[in-house]
Parts: structure tokens; sequence; C-alpha cells
């Protein structure tokens, strides 16, 4: 009896594969060909390789323009040509800087651009501008830099691509390591410089806004106060006028007169306490102590005023510190109900400090509604700061601090 032998997992009437056939089942299957360097790594290479045209192309630009530009600066073309080389270098810097985002993934932010047309300071203020750009410059040294050592990536790389292909992904990482810390430091903006420049963008909204808001109360001051009583004056002096053509010089006349006068009085100091409040004349004439001793004499509360200043600050820091000291004087008439108050004002290297006291009820906030956060952001917009000091039970304690600049007389008319 013959019997007939299988191969242990085939079926009745399977054959077993010929040697060096591929099997019919999944496991069996060979698994598909693939590149030996992921994604990553063939980037890495592609921006090693393309070192040398960008460095090449980036190292004759700067040689041709901005020596060109430098060695013109005797004739009048010479600073134009440098500055628009400058420019040009910018650019440059933002290609180089995609190029690493694309085959490195390092994400460098783009540098601020340089306020040219917003400026309005003239052509050579601009010029001026262009020529000291910080990042400019350091695209200009980065593009010295990389003309040898794009050589030197560039021929690394082409000959590990063949001859040491095994070990081409760690010295492709190790050399674009070099260039991430070259792209990181020479061709990312400077943090200290952009966040400078966010503040004065944000400072000079501050600015605009507050001079609209003066503006707008100037307006409404007018209107509702001195306007009012004007047209009321203009009405009363009609009437008197018709009855004393029509021959009644009685009584209702004179007192018809006698209330346009008052009306005058009154529109009168109305229109000195808008002006005081524009800029006083006693703060143009006599300065900053004499003009807080005027504001501390309207205050409720006994004020001690302390003014330690050798030389009178500019104009323009002289009315903010003024108005600064009047609005808090105000708050401690209204809020504080203090029983004495001191203001001192000195000056301290470059800047000018001033500091009001009382001995309140304290808890004052900059959130409080009493004008702080106007104050703050008024300071602020001069570079200035503004501290509070106030527990609530007292005292309060409030700092402000302001960037000296000297006078410059001006002539009078």
């Amino acid at each position: 009896m013959t019997e007939r032998i299988t191969s242990p997992g085939l079926r009745e009437g399977e054959r077993l594969p010929l040697p060096g056939s591929r099997g019919t089942r999944d496991g069996e299957r060979l698994p598909p060909p693939r590149l030996a360097l992921d994604g990553p790594t063939w980037r890495e290479i592609a921006h090693l390789l393309t070192n040398l045209p960008m460095a090449l192309i980036g190292f004759i630009y700067v040689v041709t323009v901005l020596f060109t530009g430098a060695g013109l600066t005797v004739t009048v073309i010479g600073f134009p040509l440098l500055a628009a080389g400058l420019m040009g270098a910018r650019q440059w810097g933002k290609v180089e800087r995609a190029r690493a985002r694309l085959l490195l993934d390092v994400r460098v932010d783009e540098p601020s651009p340089l306020p040219l047309r917003r400026g309005g300071g003239g052509l050579f203020q601009q010029l001026w501008m262009g020529l000291k750009d910080p990042v400019g410059w350091r695209t200009v040294l980065y593009e010295f830099i990389r003309l040898p050592w794009g050589v030197l990536t560039f021929v690394v790389t082409l000959v590990s691509l063949f001859v040491a292909w095994p070990v081409l992904p760690f010295i492709a990482r190790g050399l674009t390591h070099v260039d991430r810390a070259m792209v990181r430091v020479l061709l990312s903006p400077s943090d200290e410089l952009e966040r400078r420049i966010a503040e004065l963008e944000s400072d000079r909204g501050v600015v605009v806004d507050t001079a609209a808001a003066d503006l707008r109360r100037i307006e409404r001051d007018l209107h509702d106060g001195a306007q009012a009583r004007l047209v009321n004056l203009a009405m009363g002096l009609g009437l008197a006028k018709e009855k004393l053509l029509e021959g009644q010089a009685d009584e209702s006349v004179a007192a018809m007169v006698d209330e346009a006068h008052g009306e005058v009085k009154l529109a009168l100091q109305e229109l000195r306490d808008l002006a005081r409040g524009i800029h006083p004349a006693v703060l143009t004439d006599r300065g900053l102590d004499a003009a807080l001793s005027s504001v501390a004499s309207r205050c409720t509360v006994p004020v001690k005023v302390t003014a330690d200043l050798p030389t009178r600050p500019a104009a323009a820091i002289e009315g903010i510190a003024y108005f600064t000291v009047s609005e808090l004087l105000q708050n401690v008439s209204k809020h504080s109900g203090a029983r004495s108050a001191s203001v001192d004002v000195w000056r301290a290297d470059q800047r000018l400090l001033i500091q009001v006291w009382d001995d309140g009820r304290g808890g004052a906030d900059v959130s409080g509604g009493t004008g702080m956060a106007g104050l703050a952001d008024r300071l602020g917009a001069v570079d200035g700061l503004f501290v509070i000091e106030s527990p609530v039970g007292g005292p309060t304690t409030i700092t402000a601090e302001l960037p000296w600049r000297d006078r410059r007389e001006e002539p009078r008319r």
C-alpha cells in the first residue's frame, strides 16, 4: 500500500514552491525597495549642495554693490548707493531665510521693515536710517562668511555622497547644524530691537489717541460752556437793544444788561480755565515749581511742594509733569479722604522723578477708573514709568518717571 506524504501546512494537491521562487502568501513576499536616506536627510543634503551657488551669488552682490558704494562715498551718489545695497541685502536675507525654512525646518521671524515712508524726517534722515540698518549689515556679514563655508560644505557633501554614503546622514546633520546656527544668529531679527520698535509703534498710537481725545474735550468744553454763555449773551443784548430802540429804557433793560455782564464774566472765567487746562501761562513764564504750587493751592487738602530742579526740562516734558501732578492732586481731593499730601520733584541723572504722597484711605489702582490708566499710557508714550504703592488703609505713594531733555529756549515774539 502506497502512502502519500504531504508537507505540513500544505493542503492535498498543493505543490511546494520551487527553490528561489517567490511564495504566494503575504508573509513570504519581499519588502518593496526604498531609499536608504529619509526625507529630512535629503533636504539637508540639498541645502548643503546649494550652499555654494547661493553663497557665490551673495558674495558677488556684496562685493560689487557695497564696495562700489563705499568707494564712491567721496561723491554724491556713494551714500545713496550704499543704502540701496543694504536694502538689497535685506531682500537677499529674506531668500536665505525662506531656503532655511524649506530645507532645514528653521523658523526665523522676518525683521520689521524700515519705516522709510512713515518716517517723515526728510530724505537725509531716511538715508541715514538705511545706512545704519543692523539687519542689512548682519546680512552682509552672513554673505562674507558663507563663501568659504559654502565651498567646504559642497565639496564634503559631494564626496561623501559617493565614497562615504553610510555615514552621510551624520555628516549632513553636523554641517547643517552649523548652517542653522548661522541663520539664527545673523539672519534673525534682534529681539531687543523688535521689542523697541513694537513699543514705539504702540506709544505712537497712544500719543495720537490722547491728542484726539484732548481735542474732543476742548471742543466739548467750548460748545457746552463758553459758547452757550456767549449765545445767551447775544440773545440778551439783542432783546435789550430792541427795547432801547423802542424807547423802553426801564428797569428791565438795565436787568438785561446786568445779566449780560454776568454772562460775560462767567464766559471769560470758563475760557481762562480752559486755556489753563491746555497750557497754563504760569508754567510757561515761571516754570514747574511755581505751576505746581499753583495747582497745590487749589487742592482741598494741604499740599507741600518741593521741587529740586537746577534747570528747566524741555517744554513737552514739563507739560506732561504738570498735568500728571494736576491729575493726581485732583484724585487726592476727590477720592483719597486724606488730611495732608506732598509733591516732590527732582532730577536724577537723565530722568525727571515725581512723587505724590497722601495719608488717605489707599487702595488706588490703575483700573480704578480715576484716570490712572490714562496717566500710565501718557507716561509710557514718552518712555516714562508710572508706579503705584497704595495698600488698603493708606498711605498712597505714586511715583512717575520721565526722561530728561534739556530745554531749548525759543525766541520771544
